[in-house]
């Protein structure tokens, strides 16, 4: 039986520059680097530059939204992979981390993220089983999917004791 691809599915947002502290950016150092990001529907998201780019640390910067956005898809990605291999996850914790490089022309990138996520299990369990998963999801992480660059996992999948 074949399956039909899903037509295409649009995320809208309006993200609005809230750091116009005056002179608007008359230098680099005269303007603010925060900003609003709205979905109609959700609480807004307030951010910042990371602080070494004259940013609030108190805010999210757009390089830590990077580094959630791929722990959290492929925690999705893996939880509904173990529900559909009725594999009874009890816990997951992430514990992510993104490399940025930075060129001599000031440019960056990443380099890589590393997820390094700690999953419990219910007894009775395949550990090995539950472990594979992980590389599945992270083949089905659209997020991960549309990174060039690599998005690792380091897995630890452990048995819990039933709630």
């Amino acid at each position: 039986m074949a399956t039909t691809a899903k037509p295409p599915h649009r995320y809208a947002l309006t993200l609005v520059w809230e750091g116009n502290r005056g002179p608007g950016t008359s230098d680099y150092a005269s303007y603010g680097r925060q900003y609003r990001v709205s979905i109609v529907g959700k609480p807004d998201l307030v951010g910042s530059a990371d602080p070494l780019f004259r940013g609030d640390s108190a805010l999210h910067n757009p390089e830590d939204l990077l580094v959630a956005a791929l722990s959290s898809c492929h925690m999705l990605s893996y939880l509904a992979l173990c529900a559909r291999s009725r594999i009874t996850v009890l816990r997951y914790l992430d514990h992510a981390e993104g490399t940025l490089e930075f060129r001599a022309d000031g440019g960056g990138s990443f380099r890589e993220v590393m997820l390094s996520p700690r999953v419990t299990v219910a007894p009775g369990t395949d550990l090995a089983r539950a472990t594979a998963l992980h590389q599945k999801a992270g083949e089905q992480c659209f997020i991960a999917s549309s990174c060039n660059f690599p998005v690792r996992h380091q897995p630890v999948v452990e048995i819990g004791t039933a709630q």
